[in-house]
């Protein structure tokens, strides 16, 4: 059984989320409130949730802020939020969810099964909490580090270190300067194509993303680039002007 707590400063969003929880998710069986971070803080002195929703903007102190003053906290932690992609982008680069407002019933019942999926893999202690806060503060991509989970544990990539990445069916492969082994991340390459984009990742087909960092020469018919480590790889046509527009030739 899920034991869940809900932190938010709007009285709807709580009532809302409640009501979805209930008729959704059946696992649960006890959930509480907090309608601020202080609030919250006081409830986890003798509450020890499964689930944290946590709204991210809130008077005084945001669901980022509550997050990180909380020592060694043990629960998962769904985001809930209004924000734009650019929110949503940084949320990406931590092992952690989200849900934006407001709430659909079929991406909440999304978010608790991958937590089942989790919890019943392998216990995520540590968590990596600081480590997400400070990628999501960060603009420039030499700073950033991918954060890519797995049954083995958590790892974080230098951007710099990415060549590409590339779909196999429900997973995506990515491939490094350095030439070790690939990792096999439990993401599809739309999930990292939404995350990379800002920071010059061009799909450039259906089946590669690019790090346009790494890309040596571009075909003279523009329909293949060459990357820095030999690999060629196929452009599709509507992806070319957009490609050569990125890399300014």
């Amino acid at each position: 059984m899920i034991k869940i707590l809900i932190v938010d400063d709007e009285q709807k969003a709580r009532s809302f989320l409640h009501r979805l929880i209930i008729e959704f998710v059946p696992e649960v069986s006890e959930i509480r409130f907090a309608a601020s971070a202080t609030k919250a803080r006081e409830l986890l002195n003798d509450y020890e949730p499964d689930i944290a929703f946590l709204n991210i903007e809130m008077a005084y102190q945001n669901g980022f802020q509550l997050l990180i003053s909380l020592k060694n906290p043990q629960f998962e932690v769904i985001f809930t939020t209004c924000q734009s992609k650019h929110a949503i982008q940084a949320l990406r680069f931590s092992a952690l969810d989200y849900l934006m407002k407001p709430i659909d019933p079929k991406e909440l019942v999304g978010a608790i099964q991958r937590y089942l999926v989790k919890r019943n893999l392998k216990p995520r202690k540590p968590k990596t909490y600081e480590h997400f806060i400070g990628s999501a503060e960060k603009k420039d991509s030499k700073e950033f580090r991918l954060t890519v989970s797995s049954s083995k544990g958590v790892f974080f990539f230098p951007l710099a270190e990415i060549i590409r990445i590339e779909s196999d069916r429900n997973y995506s492969v990515i491939h490094f300067t350095d030439q070790v082994k690939p990792f096999v991340a439990t993401k599809t390459l739309k999930y990292f194509e939404y995350i990379l984009e800002q920071f010059k990742f061009i799909r450039t087909h259906k089946s590669h993303l690019v790090n346009a960092e790494h890309v040596i020469r571009i075909s003279n018919s523009n329909d293949f680039v060459v990357l820095s480590d030999g690999t060629r790889i196929e452009v599709s046509r509507r992806k070319r002007d957009v490609l050569i527009r990125l890399l300014n030739v």
